[in-house]
């Protein structure tokens, strides 16, 4: 039991000081998160996307994180907006990030079969946390902890507001719907704002995300779709790869309905399930992670579950008719 408590501290204490960004286990159905490069990148016209996550259940007071996005794409140009509420912790520790999104589409060639898409993001980050919540050595009298004593701790407040800035580029080769390589790179709070509650200033790392995913068409009812992704924040790394598999119950063009299953490998953390649902323009996706890494002992192999909604709205286009032709007896 003292072990699992001084693994269960030292968690909760290394997440608040290197102050990490958020993540997800279905991070391919987190476009504007994953990259400012998928702003608008969509067959449609309005996207939305949530995202709810819950970890550590098993451990402690679970870690929360839900996230809303809309994009929408005006020809060659996509702007997206995304925002998320996260909360962690003894200390009710939570961050509310807002994010703005625009991306560009350049052909690099004339059957847009290579496209670009650069991007950029622009966000603005508060953190607060619940001060009274939090329990220190200097409340310890010698045999129990006391509440009543002060904590000694000097802490400029309990709050943190700042903007932060990224860039992102994405990469794709398209032969058809169902065959397609995409690539992309992106960098987050460049600025590295100020996210101490302490009067010594503690810049928030500028995190380093790239992934590589593609879909395969195997035959008329079956893709494979794998994936990897890399994430570096600080002294923070974090690479998943894995695959899925659809397979199509309807393959009709406006109608098509699929299901679709994965396995996925968190290296040195976990490893998850993916399953998801595809009705023409909804799809359902649930996922769970199991857990491999040093916590263990108290996570019991429990992590954390992940669901995402996806909807996306087309607008009426009626038929462009060039002529029209006239009957005889006019």
């Amino acid at each position: 039991m003292k072990n699992n408590l001084v693994t269960i501290l030292l968690l909760i204490t290394c997440n608040f000081a290197i102050g990490q960004d958020i993540h997800w286990s279905q991070f391919n159905d987190n476009q504007l998160f994953q990259n400012p490069g998928n702003a608008g990148h969509f067959d449609g016209d309005y996207r939305f996307i949530g995202n709810f996550r819950d970890q550590w259940r098993s451990v402690t007071i679970p870690y929360n994180t839900f996230s809303m996005s809309a994009d929408a794409r005006f020809k060659k140009w996509g702007v997206g907006l995304l925002m998320f509420h996260d909360q962690a912790g003894d200390g009710t520790f939570r961050t509310i990030e807002t994010q703005g999104n625009i991306s560009r589409s350049i052909k690099l060639t004339s059957d847009s079969s290579h496209v670009i898409r650069p991007g950029i993001n622009f966000g603005m980050n508060h953190r607060q946390l619940n001060w009274d919540k939090l329990y220190f050595d200097s409340q310890y009298n010698g045999y129990i902890l006391d509440q009543s004593l002060p904590t000694n701790e000097n802490y400029q407040s309990d709050r943190k507001t700042n903007l932060s800035v990224g860039a992102g580029l994405i990469y794709e080769w398209q032969k058809s719907n169902r065959t397609k390589i995409t690539a992309g790179f992106g960098a987050y709070n460049l600025n590295q704002p100020n996210q101490g509650f302490y009067n010594t200033e503690i810049k928030r790392d500028v995190r380093y995300n790239s992934f590589v995913k593609a879909t395969f068409m195997l035959n008329e009812k079956w893709d494979i779709i794998p994936s990897i992704q890399y994430s570096q924040q600080g002294v923070y790394r974090e690479f998943i790869l894995g695959s899925s598999s659809r397979y199509y119950l309807n393959t009709l063009k406006g109608a098509h309905r699929a299901l679709s299953a994965g396995l996925w490998y968190r290296t040195k953390d976990a490893g998850f399930l993916s399953f998801g649902y595809e009705h023409r323009d909804l799809f359902v996706g649930v996922s769970y992670d199991v857990n491999f890494s040093k916590l263990v002992p108290a996570s019991n192999y429990r992590g954390g579950i992940e669901i995402a909604v996806r909807y996306i709205i087309r607008k009426f286009k009626p038929k462009n008719i060039i002529h029209r032709v006239c009957p005889d007896y006019i």
